[in-house]
C-alpha cells in the first residue's frame, strides 16, 4: 500500500529584506497567509500531513494563526529549526544567530517524516498545477533503483522574478535525458530593463535568458535525504570554517553533490504556473491583488477554510 505524502514547509526564515515575519503576512480575502493557499493545494493533490519547519520563539504565533483550522482538515506537526540541532562534532560558533539554512531546516523535520514528502518555502505561492505533479511523482509505485529518485518542480524563471527587488534562484541545468544535471544557488538576481541578470558582487551583472529552468525550493524526496543531509554537513562545516558564523547550508548544494556523485537522478516536473511570493515589502500589494483575482475567477473560495 503506498503511503500518502507529507508536505514539509519551511517557515524558519527571518525576513531580512521584508522585515518581519512574512510567513504570517495576511493576503488572502478571509485573512489566509501565501502558506495556506499551498496547504490548500497540497490536500486537493493527496497530501495528508503538514509539518511547519519553525523557530521556536514563533510557535504560539504560528499555532494561533494555522493550528485551529488546518488540524481539522490535516495531520498538522510543528518541529524546530534549531541551531543547535546539528550532527555531532560540530560546534555551534558563539557568533552564529541565524538558522543553518534550507538543508538543515530540512533535516529539522526527520523526527516526524517517514513517508515521501514534498518541500516548499512558507513564503512562496506555487499554485495547483505544481502539487498536482508533484503529488502524482510522490504517489508513484516504489521501484528499486541504484540511485535515489527525487523530483524538483522547475519554474520558467521569468515566471519567478520581482519586480520589487532581487531574489535568490536555483538556477538548472538539464541533462540530455530532461533530469536535472546541475543547481547553482544564485542569491541575487533582479530585473533591469525588463530583463533578468545575476551578480555575486553587486558590481559585475550577468544576463539570464527568462526562459531558465529555476528551482524555488518545491522538492520531492523520501526520507533517504536525511541521511545524505547529515553527511554533506560535516564537508559544508569543513569548507566554511573561515565564515561559518554566517555560511549558508543551502538545499540545493546538496541535491547538486548528490547529483554529481551519481547518487541521486532529480526528475525534474515543469509547471505553467507564475510565482507569487513575499520577498520585499513592496510585493504583499501585488501579491494580496493576484490572490484577490484567483479568487474572483474561483480558483480559490473567499475563505480556504470555512
Amino acid at each position: 500500500m503506498l503511503m500518502k505524502p507529507a508536505l514539509v514547509v519551511m517557515a524558519a526564515g527571518l525576513g531580512r529584506r521584508f522585515g518581519g515575519l512574512k510567513q504570517l503576512s495576511s493576503v488572502g480575502p478571509g485573512g489566509e497567509h501565501l502558506m495556506d493557499y499551498s496547504v490548500y493545494d497540497a490536500i486537493a493533490a493527496g497530501f495528508c500531513k503538514v509539518v511547519f519547519v519553525i523557530k521556536r520563539e514563533t510557535e504560539e504565533a504560528f499555532r494561533e494563526a494555522l493550528g485551529g483550522e488546518l488540524e481539522r482538515v490535516a495531520d498538522v506537526r510543528y518541529v524546530f529549526q534549531d541551531i543547535e540541532n546539528i550532527p555531532a562534532g560540530c560546534a555551534v560558533p558563539e557568533d552564529r544567530a541565524k538558522p543553518w539554512g534550507t538543508a538543515h531546516a530540512v533535516l529539522s523535520a526527520k523526527s516526524v517524516v517517514r513517508e515521501p514528502f514534498a518541500v516548499i518555502n512558507a513564503d512562496d505561492f506555487y499554485g495547483a498545477a505544481s502539487f498536482q505533479a508533484l503529488g502524482s511523482f510522490l504517489c508513484s509505485p516504489i521501484r528499486s533503483y541504484k540511485r535515489h529518485q527525487y523530483a524538483m518542480v522547475g519554474f520558467d524563471l521569468a515566471n519567478t522574478l520581482s519586480p520589487s527587488g532581487s531574489v535568490s534562484r536555483g538556477v538548472c541545468t538539464l541533462g540530455a535525458d530532461g533530469k536535472l544535471a546541475e543547481i547553482v544557488e544564485r542569491t541575487h538576481i533582479e530585473l533591469q530593463q525588463g530583463k533578468p541578470f545575476y551578480t555575486e558582487d553587486s558590481q559585475n551583472f550577468v544576463p539570464l535568458d527568462g526562459g531558465t529552468v529555476v528551482s524555488m525550493n518545491m522538492w520531492g524526496f523520501d526520507p533517504s535525504i536525511f541521511a545524505e543531509i547529515e553527511s554533506k554537513f560535516y564537508a559544508f562545516f569543513e569548507n566554511n570554517r573561515s565564515r561559518i558564523d554566517t555560511a549558508e547550508f543551502y538545499l540545493p548544494a546538496v541535491v547538486d553533490a548528490l547529483i554529481k556523485e551519481g547518487k541521486a537522478d532529480v526528475s525534474v516536473l515543469s509547471t505553467p504556473e507564475r510565482w507569487l511570493g513575499l520577498t520585499h515589502p513592496d510585493d504583499l500589494g501585488s501579491v494580496r491583488a493576484a490572490i484577490a483575482e484567483m479568487v474572483s475567477n474561483d480558483k480559490y473560495p473567499a475563505n480556504l477554510w470555512k
